[in-house]
């Protein structure tokens, strides 16, 4: 299974949700896929928010003064590590939650570059994406031209 698929059905699992089940004649992004994609939002962002909590508390119980300096530095890399992946995801549940106010505002689904619908399997992936995979891949690969 790929990545992206696991990641799907990671998330789909976590919102205790299927994959959304498209009919022929269905309009793209109406009120029953805002809601579906609203539930997976909500549920990962409380998961992130989880994690923060977890940590905090983690490193409030296991912070130590070790006398060896071995041990205290392996505790202050271990705790720099944990902070750099709360930081990444801190950035995410803004990146949610901009999210969110996009379906709030029923603009969510479409291409912020080309204006085409982003399709209801990637944002089962990847929810919080804001572009369709064509315009993705041109800004990814003008990315990589630029860094050198």
């Amino acid at each position: 299974m790929s990545n992206a698929k696991n990641k799907a059905v990671g998330l789909l699992a976590l919102a205790g949700l299927e994959a959304y089940q498209e009919s022929p004649d269905e309009e793209y992004m109406n009120e029953a896929q805002l809601a579906h994609f609203r539930k997976i939002l909500s549920a990962w962002r409380t998961q992130l928010r989880e994690e923060v909590d977890r940590t905090v508390n983690h490193m409030q119980d296991e912070a130590a003064n070790f006398p060896d300096p071995v041990d205290r530095a392996a505790q202050e890399e271990e705790f720099s590590l944990e902070l750099r992946t709360r930081d990444r995801e801190r950035k995410l549940i803004k990146k949610i939650e901009k999210t969110i106010k996009r379906i709030d505002e029923d603009d969510f689904g479409f291409c912020d570059s080309c204006g085409i619908e982003i399709g209801i399997k990637r944002l089962e992936a990847r929810p919080t994406a804001d572009m369709c995979i064509d315009c993705k891949t041109m800004a990814e690969i003008k990315e990589k031209q630029l860094q050198g």
